[in-house]
């Protein structure tokens, strides 16, 4: 089963200056939590953010250069297609993620059968943002919200939705 899994703000921005616009640790522990174990699947910006392997995890780059390099434990692949397929034959019976970028995000939106979504209620300055997705037609799963704190400059709210037959 293909999912995506995100958190954008409340005008859709995901980055600011090639990275995540805020530091909330207990969305993160929500991320590594929901993916681990599991492929994930990232564009290589994505995986340029971090340039190493998530530990726990099947890690998957998508890049059309055929002779990028990645670090030990991550895998080449030239399409979504091709990492949804290994993903799937390394790991048939897990949930595969897509993780970044927008590109990606945008691509496996019509072929996913869950999305875990993340709302940072604020208003971003970035220079990326998600579109707009259409839930029409989903089930809203389950919902965490999170109050602003100590260590939470935001609140946020995650949302799991999940439909039956992705197009």
């Amino acid at each position: 089963m293909l999912a995506l899994i995100y958190a954008r703000s409340e005008n859709h921005c995901i980055g600011k200056d090639g990275q995540i616009p805020w530091r909330l640790p207990d969305e993160f522990a929500h991320f590594k939590r929901t993916t681990m174990g599991r492929p994930i699947i990232m564009g290589r910006r994505t995986y340029e953010d971090h340039n190493s392997a998530l530990p726990g995890r099947l890690n998957i780059v998508v890049t059309s250069n055929k002779d990028y390099e990645v670090a030990d434990g991550v895998v080449l692949a030239h399409s979504l297609d091709d990492a949804i397929a290994r993903a799937q034959r390394e790991h048939n019976d897990k949930e595969v993620f897509v993780i970044g970028g927008v590109g990606l995000f945008e691509q496996a939106f019509e072929q996913a059968a869950r999305v875990y979504e993340t709302v940072v209620h604020t208003t971003i300055d970035g220079d990326t943002f998600l579109p707009v997705f259409d839930f029409v037609g989903w089930d809203r799963v389950t919902v965490q919200e999170h109050p602003a704190d100590d260590r939470h400059k935001y609140a946020w709210t995650a949302t799991e939705y999940e439909r039956e037959t992705p197009t």
